[in-house]
């Protein structure tokens, strides 16, 4: 299990996932330990620096301008604010802070130029700096990183085969393309997805397969929970229990082992 592999099978993974509860619990936590400090834990605040409008139609989120929901939109925010959010958060004990917009994609305009000075802020505060913005060229990660980008999110939400139930404004390729040319800038990759999207278990399982047969694991995954959202489509999915997350959780783990698995919930 020290052996970091990228040519994992379907089989494979979905005989971890479908192991029994503790013998599943018990291999993830040892691959942990071998790769891990076991009493680590990371904190980190998320802010979001552009809200609402977004025109894409991601089933999940209540920032899609064509849902009804209660989010209101607010422009950019200024550069000088959200460095004071990034100094409350390295108080309060974050040592990574993340800036997310509601974006489909990232365009070269004087908005992009007010992101990459408040990456340059947040890297000069000692913090690691992370941003989701959407889709990403490889000339525009090289500007976040040489603005001093750490990691960037970029999720893939689900499986291959279920992600045009969730999703029709962009393809599974614009989200892998968008991962290589992260990788490419030598950028921390943070990509994983969300569980409670009406999704089986062969999703979960084609998810977590693509993910670990890229060609280097994300260093961060994060596992996110649907928090339904009245307005959108998917308001009325019942909430994922605890042993659906396990089941996500662990063998993420134990699949990835240098990946660090982020647990949050998602409302989009």
């Amino acid at each position: 299990m020290t052996q970091i592999r990228n040519n994992w099978t379907r089989d494979e993974i979905a005989e971890i996932y479908n192991s029994p509860v503790l013998e599943l619990i018990y291999r993830a936590a040892t691959v942990h330990r071998q790769f891990h400090e076991a009493g680590e834990v990371q904190v980190c605040t998320l802010l979001s620096v552009k809200t609402g409008g977004c025109p894409e139609d991601c089933a999940y989120c209540p920032q899609a301008a064509r849902y009804h929901t209660n989010v209101k939109v607010h422009k950019l925010m200024e550069v000088g604010e959200v460095l004071d959010k990034a100094r409350e958060a390295k108080e309060s004990g974050s040592t990574r802070f993340c800036m997310g917009a509601a974006w489909r994609e990232v365009r070269d305009n004087k908005d992009f130029d007010k992101v990459l000075e408040m990456v340059k802020g947040v890297n000069s505060m000692g913090m690691e700096v992370c941003c989701t913005l959407g889709m990403l060229s490889h000339e525009q990660a090289l500007k976040l990183k040489q603005a001093g980008l750490y990691a960037y999110n970029h999720n893939l939400d689900t499986s291959e085969e279920f992600y045009g139930e969730i999703i029709t404004t962009r393809n599974y390729n614009d989200r892998i393309e968008t991962l290589e040319n992260v990788r490419q800038a030598k950028i921390s990759v943070c990509s994983g997805g969300i569980i409670g999207l009406g999704e089986n278990e062969n999703d979960r399982i084609g998810m977590l397969h693509t993910l670990s047969t890229l060609p280097e694991h994300p260093e961060s995954v994060p596992v996110n929970a649907l928090v339904p959202v009245e307005g959108t489509p998917l308001e009325d999915q019942p909430k994922v229990s605890v042993w659906e997350m396990i089941r996500m959780i662990a063998p993420g783990g134990s699949i990835m082992p240098r990946a660090i698995v982020r647990v949050s919930a998602r409302r989009g």
